[in-house]
């Protein structure tokens, strides 16, 4: 192929799977995207070009489409209507009686088992190439940098070497296609989620990046571990995005995988199961990276907040789910208010506007939405406060009989409080269910 390069022809590959990229030095795409190859000199990594992008990619996320010694049989074979013909009658069979389904399931199996090796290798190139390395020089780095820059990658390294000899267990060198995979996903589904805090690091250790290749010696050094460890020509913070990668990529190898495997399958209901265990993976890792994004923000917001009491938000909550302005009424006098509330998940805070500045804030209370109901009010006379309401609804508290009116300005603003209590103890259920709010609150 690198012949053909030189040659002038141009070269096109299929991408197999989606190739999601934070730097700019490497190529991003879609499965199914066609890219023009142009410099394959390195095996693992070639340079290509979609429309105007240029970077890099690795050469094991495509299939090439010009490529005079593949055999055909490694695509799938096409009846009326653009259908995979996989019909008993009609299937086209290569040797050992396999159809062109078991081929394009060997073909997956291969691609997961060499992708996975060739993931190990890079695991230990970071871990011995740069992680030892950086040890070895105390006099430039301390070991809280070391855990910004790597995160837990060393853990990663760890649970991988485990999972590549379970799948290798399963793997059926006679016949690839017959390889039971999926109960080695669903058995090491629980371990992936330490993907979770290196995802979450991540930018963090970018950041740090960035700042010491400001310096000179830094930029030596890394070099020199690079090269020192054979490691192709891609920069550390690209070596390092690659686990962010990966834990995004299994879902995509799954259904490729179950795209290819029959009903009839000893394998068909663990990879279908693995391919749910997998994405509710990735959904899970990316659900608490986005929290924790959200922790800044909230930190922030209530340092501006004047006059603070009581516990920090965050001990509590992760997200703002809805805030606004609404007029509270207080018993016995039903004295009205003009507050600034902001929604959170458990806690409704309370603020007052400052007459003057009105962009600055105080502290009033809050109300622990673990212990409330909402009750909707018509519009009228309210018999409990015995006065006129509109756009209002309650909050009930079900341990003390306490109850706080509030009225909106608008029946759609009303309506979207109303939407937001809701859309908080959905929060909140989810939360539980999946363990995101233990494992926030570990965070915080």
């Amino acid at each position: 192929m690198t012949l053909l390069i030189s040659d002038g022809s141009v070269v096109y590959a299929e991408a197999l799977w989606d190739h999601v990229t934070m730097d700019d030095q490497e190529l991003g795409f879609k499965a199914g995207d066609v890219i023009e190859v142009m410099d394959a000199t390195n095996k693992e990594w070639w340079w290509g070009r979609i429309l105007d992008s240029e970077g890099w990619f690795p050469a094991s996320f495509v299939r090439l489409r010009v490529n005079q010694d593949e055999p055909m049989e490694d695509y799938p074979l096409k009846v009326e209507g653009g259908k995979e013909d996989d019909s008993s009658s009609g299937t086209r069979r290569f040797g050992m009686g396999q159809t062109t389904k078991d081929q394009m399931r060997t073909n997956v199996i291969n691609e997961i088992i060499s992708t996975e090796r060739d993931y190990i290798k890079h695991l230990k190139d970071i871990c011995e190439g740069y992680i030892k390395q950086c040890r070895k020089r105390a006099d430039m780095f301390t070991e809280e940098q070391l855990k910004t820059i790597f995160g837990n990658i060393e853990d990663i390294y760890r649970c991988q070497k485990k999972f590549v000899k379970a799948l290798e267990k399963k793997f059926n060198k006679d016949h690839p296609h017959l390889s039971e995979v999926g109960s080695c996903f669903l058995e090491y589904q629980t371990e992936f989620q330490i993907y979770s805090e290196y995802c979450n690091n991540h930018p963090n250790a970018c950041m740090e990046l960035s700042r010491l290749t400001k310096v000179n010696k830094y930029v030596y050094f890394f070099e020199a571990c690079r090269l020192l460890q054979k490691m192709i020509d891609i920069s550390l913070d690209g070596f390092l995005l690659t686990p962010v990668q990966k834990i995004c990529k299994y879902p995509l190898q799954l259904a490729e995988l179950l795209k290819y495997t029959n009903p009839q399958h000893r394998d068909f209901k663990d990879v279908e199961a693995a391919l749910n265990a997998m994405k509710n993976v990735a959904r899970l890792i990316n659900e608490r990276k986005r929290r924790l994004e959200n922790i800044d923000k909230i930190a922030q917001w209530q340092s501006s907040i004047e006059d603070w009491e009581g516990e920090d938000v965050l001990v509590r909550s992760s997200e703002l789910i809805y805030s606004g302005e609404l007029t509270k009424i207080s018993h016995p006098q039903a004295k009205s208010q003009q507050r600034m509330f902001f929604l959170f998940d458990h806690q409704l805070v309370c603020c007052k506007k400052d007459l003057l500045r009105r962009d600055i804030l105080y502290y009033k209370s809050r109300i622990n939405m673990d212990d409330m109901e909402i009750l909707d009010v018509e519009d009228g006379k309210d018999k409990d406060f015995n006065i006129s309401v509109k756009n209002a609804f309650k909050l009930h508290c079900r341990d003390t009989e306490e109850v706080h009116l509030f009225c909106a300005k608008k029946p759609e603003q009303k309506q979207r409080w109303l939407k937001a209590f809701e859309s908080e103890r959905r929060q909140v259920q989810l939360d539980q269910e999946t363990g995101t709010e233990r494992t926030m609150q570990h965070f915080f």
